[in-house]
């Protein structure tokens, strides 16, 4: 069943964008029935009628965040790479997506372009939430550096050298085509490993986010003690 996004599910009507892309990729029809959510958990069934409109058909549900919350912060790599590793990381269930500048990131945004590229993703992410039926959309970060996302609390670096994946640490750090610097290396952080081959940049950021996502469904089994709910609020 086909899932949009709306403001108010009490009165859910779709926001224009939403509506094209409703109508346009996805060719659902007036009468059909679909999901509305929210992007924070909450969904009902409605039936879409004209103009937008949507009829609620029963009562509002609410879907329990997973835990731990997943993290995958990345360096910006080149050309509408960004694109693709947000689309993927909001189908494999990733919570917060944190684009950063690295010291060897070739890419570097202005503050203006920035902007318009973080809107781009936010759009994008809301695009892959409704193909992938996820009731909880991603949070996307603005523009972060290296030393913002290294403060964040139980946080790793994907590098070769590391440890197998872990729910210890679900925040994974992915870096850019250049590798990390030794200043970064040698900041202390946890290292993860995400397989036995040197990974694109793009590759690694999906990678670290399918690891994760496994663990966390117990698809597999980590080699350390997974972490308990309360621990991953």
């Amino acid at each position: 069943m086909t899932l949009v996004f709306v403001d108010d599910l009490e009165l859910p009507v779709l926001g224009e964008d939403d509506r094209r892309h409703l109508e346009r990729v996805l060719r659902v029809r007036p009468d059909e029935v679909l999901v509305a959510a929210d992007g924070a958990g909450s969904h009902r069934r409605c039936r879409l009628a004209g103009g937008g409109r949507l009829v609620p058909l029963d009562e509002i549900e609410h879907d329990p965040p997973p835990q731990p919350a997943l993290t995958v912060c990345f360096a910006v790599p080149k050309g509408e790479r960004p694109e693709l590793v947000v689309q993927k990381l909001t189908e494999l269930g990733v919570d917060r997506i944190v684009p950063f500048v690295a010291s060897r990131s070739v890419v570097r945004w202005d503050a203006e372009r920035a902007e318009r590229h973080i809107d781009r993703l936010r759009r994008v992410v809301r695009e892959a939430a409704m193909q992938s039926h996820r009731s909880r959309l991603p949070v996307v970060d603005e523009l972060a550096r290296f030393d913002e996302v290294a403060a964040l609390p139980r946080a790793a670096l994907a590098d070769a050298g590391g440890d197998p994946p872990s729910l210890h640490h679900p925040v994974l750090l992915v870096g850019p085509e250049g590798g990390w610097s030794d200043d970064e290396a040698g900041r202390g952080l946890p290292a993860v490993r995400l397989g036995p081959h040197v990974l694109r940049a793009e590759t690694a950021a999906i990678a670290a986010a399918t690891v994760l996502g496994a663990l966390r469904a117990g698809l597999v089994r980590s080699a350390e003690p997974a972490t308990t709910a309360t621990e991953g609020r």
